[in-house]
């Protein structure tokens, strides 16, 4: 398998995110079906449809007009154990920045959002490092013309 792709953010819309498949060598890498290529960390833009917000985290879906991925961006870096051997001054931006991020996650607002795919309860989320509100209002369909050009470089050609 190509593995280009692992430390990229592959561009992919939702449809193509829940049909990843997970690698049977690689925990943490995924392909679509067919695929030639390993995926990690995708980027997908799309309207935000829901929003739940906790103390630990942010849960929102984005909906980029092929389905709904589930996002989950989390909030507990002051806390958590994961954090506990980092540099504190470290800690405390990436606190701010997804505290700010997850301030301007609104209802109906277009996303960008990166981050680690992965399957949480059988269903393919996305555990984002990125979410920024578009301003452009052709960002969601540059995104899928995008995503046709690239796909090819995702799956094997017949």
């Amino acid at each position: 398998m190509d593995r280009s792709l692992l430390n990229t953010h592959a561009k992919l819309v939702a449809r193509d995110i829940h049909c990843l498949t997970q690698s049977h060598t690689e925990p943490n890498s995924f392909s679509l079906i067919g695929g030639s290529a390993s995926v990690s960390r995708v980027e997908t833009v799309g309207t935000i449809v829901s929003r739940d917000l906790t103390p630990k985290f942010l849960k929102f879906d984005v909906d980029d007009g092929t389905g709904c991925v589930t996002c989950i961006l989390w909030l507990n870096q002051l806390s958590s154990s994961y954090f506990s051997r980092w540099d504190p001054a470290t800690i405390l931006l990436l606190a701010r920045a997804a505290r700010k991020q997850a301030a301007n996650i609104r209802i109906g607002a277009v996303a960008r959002v990166r981050g680690r795919v992965g399957s949480y309860r059988g269903v393919m989320q996305i555990t984002a490092t990125v979410v920024v509100v578009e301003r452009d209002p052709n960002a969601e369909i540059l995104h899928w013309l995008e995503c046709l050009r690239l796909g090819p470089s995702y799956r094997i050609q017949s």
